[in-house]
């Protein structure tokens, strides 16, 4: 079980953050000191279409991209509408708003306070990773995902 003491915060923004956008806001995230865990969540932008008489064919969404986070690629899978961030202490919440502030010119956000991430085991969980998952990874599993969830190098 993670430590319950750590707060967590969530970025919500007016409209869906295009690919450009959302690597410049994860570029500012990640320099902010002090963030345990991250999770973007959105729409999934599946890279092939799941249902229909169309279904297993490939899916052009030209928001699914592949963006640079520090010295990563990582392969957008959502289109991202809020970032919900767990981190040390509350000193961080600040620093933080700041340092995104230059992100958002065209329309607004708000930094929200309060629990937004599961800091105990559930089924899906013991499901994905089994009795002795790596504590940093709950309440990330996604039960229909078949990928593990993307560690982004740099963050803590």
């Amino acid at each position: 079980m993670t430590e319950a003491t750590f707060p967590q915060c969530r970025i919500v923004t007016e409209r869906l953050l295009n690919p450009e956008t959302t690597e410049s806001l994860l570029n500012k995230v990640v320099s902010v000191p002090g963030i345990r865990r991250m999770v973007l969540n959105g729409p999934r932008l599946p890279a092939t279409v799941p249902y229909g008489p169309s279904k297993g064919i490939p899916n052009p969404h030209p928001m699914r991209k592949t963006i640079h986070v520090g010295d990563q690629e990582i392969p957008l899978q959502v289109h991202v509408g809020t970032v919900l961030l767990e981190v040390e202490s509350r000193d961080v919440i600040p620093a933080l708003q700041a340092a995104i502030e230059p992100v958002f010119t065209n329309f607004t956000f708000r930094i929200q306070e309060g629990r937004f991430m599961k800091t105990a085991p559930s089924t899906v969980d013991y499901c994905k990773y089994g009795p002795n998952a790596d504590k940093e990874m709950l309440g990330l599993a996604d039960p229909n995902s078949k990928s593990r969830p993307i560690i982004i190098q740099g963050i803590k």
